[in-house]
């Protein structure tokens, strides 16, 4: 075997020890819904804004690569919080998130992996407490809580935005009260809903009398019309309109002509 024969064994030899000691560390394979950033050792350190896309890579042995899962996530959280007026008020919430694409270099530099639990969940949390203490539990629980919910989604979305996470939604998924307080909140609700019952009755039979009172005095203005139109002369008028029409009938009849008070013709059947 000669000398470049063996060179050749030999430096197969070391590529596969190589492969051996370092393959694992050397070939990474990113699926769809996942994105890489490298920490290179000895040269630039964590490499922020070249961010690795899905598919087959190959790495320096003495780099580091760290894997985000950049999918639609979900965490729910429960918590107490104290009303305007300091009772405590506990709120289940529902918080679906994932982190900016393009962006998870600076979220690791910040968060690490674990951004869910160090950023995600205290910024939700801190949402929650604030907007909470601008309302009553009233108004938490009944007559505002769309604004409230949309006050919070409001304030930790610009938040998480501002530290490179995307929030897609956040739900209250219920509100608990003392059971005292509840009771009472329900209480008044019910009774709000009579009192405006009561009043939609009243009004509807206000409108009503209104509606029969103009239709009245309308009725009394055109008989006062019609009234004033009817002279003497106007109904002997109609009254000989009227006998001649009678007169043309092929019922039998008899017509007297003068016969009445006011010089009208008198019809009378046989």
């Amino acid at each position: 075997m000669d000398k470049q024969k063996q060179n050749l064994i030999i430096i197969a030899v070391i590529i596969v020890i190589i492969l051996l000691l370092f393959g694992g560390k050397m070939f990474y394979k990113l699926g769809a819904t996942e994105r890489g950033v490298i920490f290179r050792q000895f040269t630039t350190g964590l490499d922020k804004d070249n961010i690795l896309q899905p598919g087959f890579h190959i790495l320096a042995p003495w780099n580091d690569l760290y894997v985000y899962n950049v999918a639609e996530q979900k965490i729910e959280e429960s918590m107490d919080v104290l009303d305007r007026n300091g009772l405590s008020v506990n709120i289940d919430v529902t918080v679906r998130f994932y982190p900016m694409y393009t962006r998870v270099g600076y979220l690791y530099e910040s968060f690490k992996l674990d951004y869910a639990n160090l950023l995600v969940a205290p910024e939700v949390r801190s949402a929650v407490r604030q907007v909470a203490g601008r309302y009553t539990a009233e108004e938490i629980y009944s007559t505002k809580r769309a604004e409230v919910e949309q006050t919070i989604i409001d304030e930790s979305g610009k938040k998480l935005d501002q530290n490179n996470i995307n929030m897609r939604a956040l739900l209250i998924r219920s509100i608990n009260l003392p059971t005292n307080i509840r009771q009472a909140i329900e209480d008044k609700l019910v009774q709000e809903q009579q009192a405006l019952a009561y009043q939609f009755r009243l009004d509807k039979e206000k409108s009503e009398a209104d509606r029969k009172r103009i239709a009245a005095e309308g009725e009394a203005r055109a008989n006062q019309i019609i009234n004033s139109s009817l002279t003497p002369a106007l109904l002997r008028m109609r009254g000989i309109e009227a006998t001649l029409k009678l007169g043309e009938s092929q019922n039998a009849k008899t017509v007297i002509i003068g016969g009445s008070g006011d010089g009208l013709p008198l019809i009378l059947n046989n």
